[in-house]
């Protein structure tokens, strides 16, 4: 089982791949790294702390439609968070789309899916101003048209807290700069743990990291891939 990994300025990928026990292949080109990915070379990738839009770019002539998802460990939950690319989920079709393709991921890795709808603001906060009514309109809506695919979900509005404590494993926030402020409040301020962020919408192995991610992020990350990896490989799916 291989595992390529980018390098970029953060150096602190290299200390989490000594950490680890399994092979690491590793690169400092964006382009070598979809290479190695798409031919087989490597049976999944992370980002490390090489160019997030290098590599999206030449990951989409592939997949067009691929959208990020952070899966998030907080106190011992674990969901995906999504979008979290400060350009993904503006349009409801978007969103409806990483809820489809979301879902289905969880339920590859052993998990019954479980949606939680984030919009900007409560139900009786309708007529506060245009943007929040447009908000908590798309929030119903796309609640409903989930919902049609017999997929467990809920829209909790505003309440994300809400959303954590009754067990949502898919939280869809508003856009993918609410998702991404979300995702860095929960890491990097809170007490929330990463395991990076899965692509969604292909099929290879692709996991995104942060950045600022400090080297525990980074080890993270690469045994998410290695599990996914792994899981892949076997064919098989857990029980839970």
């Amino acid at each position: 089982m291989k595992i390529v990994a980018g390098l970029g300025k953060n150096q602190k990928v290299i200390k989490a791949i000594e950490n680890v026990d399994f092979e690491v292949i590793q690169t400092k080109s964006e382009e070598e790294l979809v290479k190695l990915l798409f031919n087989g070379h490597a049976d999944a990738a992370i980002r490390g702390s090489l160019s997030a839009s290098k590599i999206l770019v030449q990951l989409k002539e592939k997949y067009p439609n691929i959208a990020r998802a952070s899966f998030i460990d907080l106190k011992g939950h674990k969901f995906l968070l999504a979008p979290v690319g400060i350009d993904e989920g503006d349009k409801l079709k978007q969103k409806l789309y990483i809820a489809k393709e979301g879902s289905q991921f969880l339920t590859s890795i052993g998990i019954k899916p479980k949606l939680g709808i984030l919009s900007g603001g409560r139900s009786q906060d309708y007529g506060r101003s245009t943007k929040v009514d447009d908000s908590l309109n798309q929030g119903k809506l796309l609640t409903s048209l989930i919902q049609k695919q017999s997929i467990n979900t809920k829209h909790y509005h505003i309440l994300i807290e809400d959303a954590i404590k009754e067990g949502s494993n898919l939280i869809i926030a508003t856009d993918g700069i609410c998702g991404n402020l979300i995702f860095r409040t929960l890491i990097h301020l809170g007490n929330a743990t990463s395991h990076g962020a899965i692509t969604l919408g292909m099929k290879e192995i692709f996991i995104d990291t942060s950045r600022s991610q400090n080297i525990q992020g980074y080890e993270n990350a690469l045994k998410f891939a290695y599990y996914l990896a792994n899981l892949k490989k076997k064919n098989l799916t857990l029980i839970k």
